[in-house]
């Protein structure tokens, strides 16, 4: 298992490259008896002063891929200082000098046998977090973490399993048009970057075996490292785990780091009736939803590491009802999950892009939700529509 705490750097070689590392400095310097392309492997915090650590080879597809989009030589001198295109620093990193374009050393006949090379994906270079990241609660977030201290982060997730698996459709616990909001707020957390998702059609990799998935991480997504749980499972039937991952990856030239499980400090497995095999007490998408199912928001608040947002898409005026000093609207505008049927106070209510966030009580019962809200009428002007789509956020206190 890698640690947090180790840093993490990438290298490729095609006959005897070897990376010279110091603890004190980092990297000091890259020698080579042959030319070499730094990408993707990782170094850990090495107890000894200096040493010396041997990378592995790689296939000359997945060489070529790199070869193409990480390759640069210096004209001017041959110490380089700075960063490659995986947002991973090198501090004075020898290169070669006016040496031949490296492809050239690649046989006629094995261009010849092999596709041309398709244009980069959106994620190519990044670090990838394997997950389903429903609830963008704070187990997820610790991926996010891990993946941008060692380069651009992105949230890898598939779409459309509840139709190909036969699953019930159930509202979502962040409302869509929310992630992105969500995800900003983590930036602080991730060195001032902004996760970005990406989504891939579960029925193209539902039947791929763990070693296809991973081979379409490296060779078609081009990403240079993935980030999970210690429980991840993937592949046909969730045959793959977290040791297959790490050793696929190795291969394929990837780095991979598998993070501990965040555990819910509050409620132990054996205290709240979780109907999952794979819970062993950590923060889940499951939790968050019993925790709603419960209406206990400071429970969901501990989970998710923020107050729960629910949305509503209002069509038209005539969808709200203002009846004595209360501003309602039907469920079957909500976008995602809302608590249980209740009172709720320490709520507060926005609309759209309008910088007015208004202190309300929430009610909820079987067919509306409810607004109470302090100053009805000087703040209704502010939430009523004014155009025919319309957005309401209603954040939960604790």
């Amino acid at each position: 298992m890698l640690s947090g705490s180790r840093s993490v750097f990438f290298s490729h070689q095609l006959q005897f490259g070897y990376c010279y590392c110091s603890n004190s400095t980092g990297i000091n310097s890259c020698n080579s008896r042959s030319s070499s392309i730094l990408h993707a492997k990782q170094i850990l915090q090495l107890s000894s002063p200096s040493s010396i650590v041997r990378l592995p080879r790689l296939s000359s597809k997945r060489f070529r891929f790199l070869l193409n989009n990480s390759y640069t030589t210096s004209s001017n001198s041959s110490n380089h200082s700075g960063s490659d295109d995986f947002g991973v620093s090198f501090v004075n990193c020898v290169q070669p000098i006016q040496s031949p374009p490296l492809s050239d050393c690649l046989s006629q006949s094995e261009d010849e046998n092999e596709p041309p090379p398709e244009r980069l994906s959106p994620i190519a270079g990044g670090i990838v977090a394997l997950g389903k990241f429903d609830a963008l609660h704070i187990g997820h977030r610790q991926l996010a973490i891990q993946a941008s201290k060692v380069g651009t982060p992105f949230l890898l997730s598939f779409v459309g399993m509840a139709e190909v698996l036969g699953w019930e459709p159930r509202p979502p616990i962040v409302a869509k048009s929310d992630r992105k909001r969500v995800l900003s707020s983590w930036a602080p957390y991730c060195g001032n970057l902004t996760p970005k998702e990406f989504h891939i059609e579960f029925a193209k990799v539902r039947s791929l075996t763990p070693r296809q998935f991973v081979e379409k991480l490296a060779l078609e997504l081009g990403v240079s490292g993935v980030v999970a749980g210690e429980n991840y499972r993937f592949g046909y039937r969730a045959s793959g785990d977290a040791p297959e991952l790490v050793r696929l990856c190795e291969e394929y030239g990837m780095g991979a780091y598998i993070i501990s499980s965040v555990m819910d400090k509050h409620q132990p497995c054996k205290e709240i009736n979780v109907d999952d095999s794979k819970d062993r007490g950590q923060v889940s998408s499951t939790r968050v939803r019993l925790a709603l199912a419960k209406g206990d928001m400071k429970y969901v608040s501990d989970l998710l590491g923020r107050h729960h947002r629910l949305q509503l898409m209002l069509e038209d005026e005539e969808k709200f009802m203002i009846d004595d000093g209360r501003l309602s609207a039907p469920k079957t505008c909500l976008l995602n999950l809302p608590p249980t049927e209740g009172s709720y106070e320490k709520c507060s209510v926005s609309v759209d892009d309008k910088n007015v966030v208004v202190p309300c009580k929430v009610i909820i019962d079987t067919t509306h939700i409810h607004l109470e809200l302090d100053k009805l009428d000087a703040t209704c002007n502010n939430l009523i529509p004014s155009h025919d789509l319309h957005l309401l956020s209603i954040d939960f206190g604790d």
